[in-house]
């Protein structure tokens, strides 16, 4: 029986993500396109585009539950309902962090890597909801900061990159620096994945002894404001430090219960 369960897994990967990539260039060039015809305004196109993208999500996650690759739980869900230019921070385990926190959050805005506006299944996507490219530093607060003031949610990993398992949890300063400079509090998620799978280094066939467990839970809203006296640069640091310990506690305590 496991045997049968670890096959029937693989392809139903298989299939989970060749649904996203062909899902994601439809959706490009037939779903997306429309909104320029019922929107004028920039601003408004981007947000019915990202809600398109938030159902399509959602939608997505229900698939891998359906067909038994992954399952989602969550606790603290309701402080996502009505969020409104808000920083989300959140560790990032697997591959699929940013696809089930987009599902969860309406008006989700995030900070994407620059290959993936050259990926052919992605870069569709991309352009039309206005997600923000990575690729010019000196840009990419001013971005971030009209965004936020736009009512998007922005999501951050402040990881920058998945962390492998069993490797020490190590945060850039991207998000502290962005949230003192704009003066925005973080909501903090915390994402448990068990057993690790689809991690960095971690291809989609390598397939997990059981059903893979998402748990998302939404800590406390998290108050930079005894971060914004004195000298910026240090005062970056120390939230950066102060965040991944708080991080790496909670998912100690996790560790400890499993």
């Amino acid at each position: 029986m496991r045997y049968l369960s670890k096959l029937w897994r693989f392809f139903a990967t298989a299939f989970c993500f060749a649904v996203f990539g062909i899902g994601g260039m439809f959706i490009a060039l037939f779903w997306l396109p429309l909104y320029r015809i019922k929107h004028r305004d920039e601003a408004s196109r981007k947000k019915a585009c990202r809600y398109a993208v938030h159902l399509t999500f959602k939608g997505f996650i229900y698939l891998m539950y359906w067909v038994g690759v992954a399952k989602v739980t969550t606790s603290g869900i309701e402080k996502l309902n009505k969020l409104k230019g808000n920083i989300i921070i959140a560790n990032h385990p697997s591959l699929i962090d940013v696809v089930v926190l987009i599902s969860l959050i309406r008006n989700a805005d995030c900070v994407v890597k620059q290959s993936l506006w050259q990926n052919i299944f992605t870069r569709g996507v991309l352009r039309n909801t206005g997600y923000i490219s990575n690729a010019d530093p000196q840009g990419l607060i001013d971005d971030c900061q009209i965004s936020l003031q736009q009512g998007s949610n922005l999501i951050i990993f402040p990881e920058g990159t998945r962390t492998r398992p069993g490797s020490p949890l190590t945060f850039q300063r991207g998000a502290a620096n962005l949230a003192l400079r704009v003066g925005a509090n973080f909501l903090r998620v915390l994402i448990q994945v068990s057993p690790p799978a689809l991690t960095k280094g971690w291809p989609w066939y390598k397939i997990p002894p059981r059903q893979i467990h998402l748990d998302l839970s939404v800590l406390d809203e998290f108050d930079v404001s005894p971060y914004t006296q004195g000298n910026i640069s240090l005062s970056v640091r120390k939230l950066t430090r102060d965040l991944e310990q708080l991080y790496v506690d909670e998912l100690g305590r996790f560790d400890s219960a499993v």
